[in-house]
């Protein structure tokens, strides 16, 4: 079943390496060999934002807590962010992308997929075009990026993983096939652990494996999210890049350095959380609205929950009622508050959100 767009587009997808700890090192190259980490301080809950990949070889990751990044690794050198020294980064790695393409679409700061399908530069080579992207990256910045060149950015984006760190990795239309035969169904967007052990048990562990059955009787067997996975598994992914980046929803949320005890004191961090939720909705453009409301709420024993309703308007009184719903859940003390707005977008024709997927 192949079914791919008669016009081939060629896209890019752009990694950092180590973005963070990469430009930590550019400021200062004493650091280089070592391993580094930058996050938040382990006296105060923080977690890792970016390590090196010496750091990695002692299992640093991103998302990890500080304080069980330094017990893998007691001669980590962690250090704080500097979140506009990484911004500065970006943006000149936005000037570079925009000499070759307009269709530019970031993910964050470090990463970004790029439309070069009618980019003359380079002798409209798409390959030629990331490596020299790559080259002038490392000449004006001072930093490594990846990149994967596709057809789609399903493939792209697994394909910028394949030759990290300052590397890249091409699949053309004629490999496809061959690149996705034994790819971990796993690597498919929207397929975590739950899912994969699903898959699994009926013998299904790589795209190949996907890719013998009958679209119908996948969908049957899992499914309406089985024809997602069905086609991302047949190399079929026609989205857009889209260059105008819309947000679906604004949140804050605070760790705390010590666990709040009980409900009550949970309310009493609603105010000082809601001020700056509300400082955030306000620089919103006026094609916004707010559709749900929402409270994120991470216990002790790192279990969290998130529970949300349908309001237009953030207010105390319905956090408050959306914090005893949560508390509920859990009855233990808490390390983590956060409270969110779902937004609607009025210049999306369809004036639809994401789903949400609600945590437990």
């Amino acid at each position: 079943m192949n079914s791919r767009s008669e016009i081939q587009r060629k896209i890019i997808h752009i990694d950092a390496d180590c973005f963070y700890a990469a430009v930590e090192i550019r400021d200062n190259p004493a650091l280089r060999g070592k391993p580094i980490a930058v996050g938040g301080s382990a006296a105060r809950r923080g977690v890792i934002a970016t390590a090196s990949y010496e750091a990695r070889k002692f299992g640093v990751r991103s998302a990890m807590a500080s304080a069980t990044a330094l017990k893998r690794c007691p001669n980590l050198i962690l250090i704080p962010g500097r979140m506009s020294v990484y911004r500065e980064a970006s943006r000149q790695m936005q000037e570079i992308f925009a000499d070759y393409t307009d269709l530019i679409e970031p993910l964050s700061l470090d990463e970004a997929f790029l439309d070069v399908s009618h980019c003359p530069r380079c002798r409209g080579s798409a390959t030629l075009i990331a490596r020299e992207i790559r080259r002038r990256i490392a000449e004006r910045i001072g930093i490594t990026v990846s990149a994967g060149i596709a057809p789609n950015k399903f493939i792209a984006k697994i394909a910028s993983d394949w030759n990290k760190p300052d590397g890249q990795y091409v699949v053309t239309p004629a490999q496809v096939d061959d690149f996705l035969e034994d790819l971990p169904v796993d690597r498919i967007w929207g397929v975590g652990k739950v899912t994969a052990q699903r898959l699994e048990a009926q013998g299904v562990r790589t795209c190949g494996d996907v890719r013998r059955y009958d679209i119908y009787q996948f969908v049957q067997r899992f499914g309406q999210f089985g024809e997602h996975i069905y086609r991302l598994a047949q190399g079929i992914d026609e989205r857009p890049v889209v260059s105008e980046w819309r947000r679906k929803s604004v949140s804050v949320e605070n760790t705390y350095a010590e666990d709040l005890p009980d409900l009550d004191s949970c309310r009493e961090q609603l105010p000082a959380l809601l001020e700056s939720l509300e400082r955030r909705l306000e620089r919103l453009d006026d094609d916004y609205r707010i559709q749900n409301c929402f409270l994120k709420m991470k216990f002790c024993d790192f279990s969290q929950t998130t529970v949300e309703r349908q309001q237009t308007a953030p207010s105390y009184p319905d956090y408050a009622m959306l914090c005893e719903q949560a508390w509920q859940r859990g009855n233990m003390p808490v390390r983590l508050l956060g409270l969110g707005a779902r937004l609607i977008d009025l210049t999306d024709s369809g004036g639809q959100m994401d789903l949400f997927e609600t945590e437990s």
